[in-house]
């Protein structure tokens, strides 16, 4: 099973927000690189997002679909909101990228919210994978 089958087999606004999260964490950055002052914040916010993806990705062809799937994001997006919250606070980014960078940091909290609770009950030992999803079904 594909982690694209094992999300469809979840409850729809799961697959609703994972298309919000994609807009708001890796689609809307690109609009910070029109201003000077938010370049850099755009370039690390696509890099962490795609490094947290790939994260996502390879836990989930090794383990299944599990909630230890946000971890990834625990690691990446948890310093990256400290970075953009300073970004925003900054006296030379202007009004429209200011909210901006708010949109992606509340998309970003809300995801944070769900991974910190997935991790810490994988951590305390809910590690079922989704049926079908393990590393015999994935690679198998």
């Amino acid at each position: 099973m594909t982690m694209n089958e094992a999300i469809a087999t979840q409850p729809m606004w799961i697959s609703w927000w994972l298309n919000w999260l994609l807009f708001g964490a890796f689609i809307l950055p690109l609009a910070l690189f029109i201003w000077k002052p938010t370049r850099l914040a755009a370039a690390i916010t696509l890099a962490t997002g795609i490094l947290s993806a790939v994260g996502v990705t390879y836990l989930f062809d090794t383990m299944g679909y599990v909630k230890l799937l946000g971890l990834p994001h625990v690691i990446l997006w948890t310093p990256l909101v400290v970075y953009l919250w300073r970004v925003q606070g900054r006296n030379d980014v202007p009004q429209w990228p200011r909210r901006i960078i708010w949109v992606i940091l509340v998309t970003i909290l809300i995801s944070l919210a769900f991974d910190y609770v997935d991790v810490l009950r994988y951590l305390l030992g809910e590690r079922t994978p989704l049926l079908g999803t393990g590393p015999a079904a994935i690679t198998g």
